[in-house]
């Protein structure tokens, strides 16, 4: 099943979020084993990346990557680079937890976010957010402003073969008015109670994380809103070998005032 086919049926049975506290930890009933091993992350822990170390430019040498490369200034003098941290080194939208779990439920602070709106197909859903990101790097760098934690998506609505999404990148605060720069608004990550999973692994194996999930919130009868979330603590990369680690993250819905009594 993919993730169209997820959150088509909403990713959801009726429930409370309260079930998640009944049984923590427990293994949900009839899931689908993890690609390569029951539990991603027990048995795949979080790599350790380090930043590289470019190279200093002299004259004569090539140029830097375009995601590193300084922002022209026509008729003026270049403005001095902005370094790109890497992501794995700036902070997610909540602290990692102190023990692995399967499942951790959190809230999701709002964080000032540069944001650029696209659609793709499934199979170039790699090299489209990767564009959508690169695009509001080069805005920042523009604007003289710094990404504040890794890169993200949120999926606003999927069909079988495509769907529509939101990248951001968390800063530490918009400009000042908020107005839009070179296609990019600015605005806030989504915010409030949220189930985190963690996915290792390459992105093609993605689908199995989701299938696993899906199944932990019908064991616990967790209501989810019809849109998640994908944090990409590393570069993301599209290559079958290319191991990531991305937090998704599922939303669950307000309870009505009939089932709050």
């Amino acid at each position: 099943m993919t993730r169209s086919a997820l959150v088509a049926a909403g990713l959801m049975v009726l429930g409370p979020l309260a079930a998640l506290a009944q049984a923590p930890g427990e293994a949900p009933k009839g899931a689908p084993p993890p690609t390569n091993a029951p539990s991603p992350a027990e048995t795949q822990p979080l790599p350790l990346t380090t930043a590289p170390d470019p190279s200093k430019s002299t004259p004569g040498t090539a140029m830097p990557a375009p995601e590193q490369a300084p922002v022209r200034n026509p008729g003026g003098a270049d403005p001095a680079p902005i370094a790109k941290p890497n992501a794995s080194a700036l902070p997610t939208l909540v602290p990692a937890p102190s023990e692995a779990n399967d499942v951790d439920e959190v809230t999701l602070p709002a964080k000032p976010a540069a944001i650029v709106s696209g659609q793709t197909k499934w199979d170039d859903a790699v090299a489209s957010l990767t564009a959508a990101f690169r695009k509001i790097e080069a805005a920042l760098a523009k604007a003289g402003l710094k990404p504040a934690g890794p890169p993200l998506s949120v999926f606003t609505k999927t069909e079988e073969d495509g769907f529509q999404y939101e990248a951001m990148i968390p800063i530490e605060a918009a400009p000042a008015g908020g107005t839009e720069l070179d296609g990019v608004r600015f605005g806030a990550t989504p915010s409030g109670k949220a189930l985190r999973y963690k996915h290792t692994g390459t992105y093609e194996e993605i689908d199995g994380t989701y299938e696993t999930l899906t199944a932990y919130l019908e064991v616990k009868e967790i209501d989810v809103q019809d849109r998640f979330v994908e944090e990409y603590v590393g570069d993301l990369k599209g290559g079958a070998e290319e191991k990531l680690d991305i937090n998704i993250y599922a939303l669950p819905k307000e309870p009505t005032r009939d089932q709050a009594k």
